[in-house]
């Protein structure tokens, strides 16, 4: 039944993807950004609605108490493609960092960027870095709310997964809050696009960070104020292997220097 919801709910998406991409090219060829951003919320909207209906998943959002007004940097887990259509409506204005592939994705891409998400392009390196702290501080003036996904990846439910240096460089450039969510998005819908399971998707909104421009410090406190959130709302989180000395390896290394290797 769970491959039978997918395969309908894909066909769901596929059609609606091509009747708004369609409705969307007067908006491109205004070039108005905030009606590409409002039309975009809508898309999302009809997104989630039809995972809903279709496949019997509902979205339980918890902490939205802990969202400030204003400018706000989203440091959340990913665990899979509904993570980058939750998002849209929580914040009045929001700009995912993605990878530029995305942006090549016929009628999803011209409208991505025309919306102001932020595209990098993670072969780029130290560019790639260079770039997306640019176009954050850009979004920051803007009043936009940046969602990005530490991991720089997906992950399985309760994977850990090193956190990329990206979002340390975002977070030093501008005071702005720092807020850390979880989710246990992939027991629903999982890495195979055929498989949706009905349930309850939690997205649970944590109380900002503590203010530090210190990577030896930001990183270990986005890290446990995830698992502190896993585990108050009892969602996935695989344990710390302490065996493991990665992490003090990564933290030893100048950003720049990472940031080559892992850009977002």
């Amino acid at each position: 039944m769970s491959i039978f919801r997918g395969l309908l709910f894909n066909a769901y998406l596929l059609l609606l993807t091509i009747v708004m991409g369609i409705g969307a090219l007067p908006i491109r060829l205004s070039g108005r950004r905030n009606l590409a951003l409002r039309y975009a919320k809508l898309w999302s909207k009809a997104v989630l609605s039809g995972l809903g209906k279709i496949c019997g998943i509902r979205i339980n959002v918890v902490g939205r108490e802990n969202l400030p007004v204003g400018p706000v940097l989203i440091a959340s887990q990913h665990q899979s493609f509904c993570d980058g259509f939750i998002w849209m409506n929580l914040l009045p204005r929001p700009a995912y960092v993605i990878k530029r592939e995305l942006t090549k994705i016929p009628f999803v891409g011209p409208m991505l960027i025309l919306s102001g998400m932020i595209s990098v392009e993670r072969s780029d390196g130290a560019k790639a870095l260079r770039g997306m702290m640019k176009a954050t501080a850009d979004a920051y003036e803007d009043g936009r709310g940046i969602i990005i996904f530490p991991e720089g990846t997906r992950t399985l439910p309760g994977e850990r997964h090193p956190i990329q240096p990206g979002i340390v460089g975002i977070a030093r450039q501008a005071s702005v809050p720092v807020i850390p969510v979880v989710t246990d998005s992939g027991l629903f819908w999982e890495r195979s696009q055929w498989r949706k399971n009905p349930g309850t998707l939690n997205v649970v909104i944590g109380k900002p960070l503590p203010a530090t421009k210190d990577r030896k410090e930001f990183i270990p406190a986005l890290e446990k104020s995830w698992d502190e959130l896993c585990a108050t709302y009892d969602l996935p989180r695989d344990p710390v292997d302490n065996s493991v000395e990665a992490a003090d390896l990564f933290l030893s290394q100048p950003l720049d220097k990472v940031s080559e290797k892992n850009p977002a």
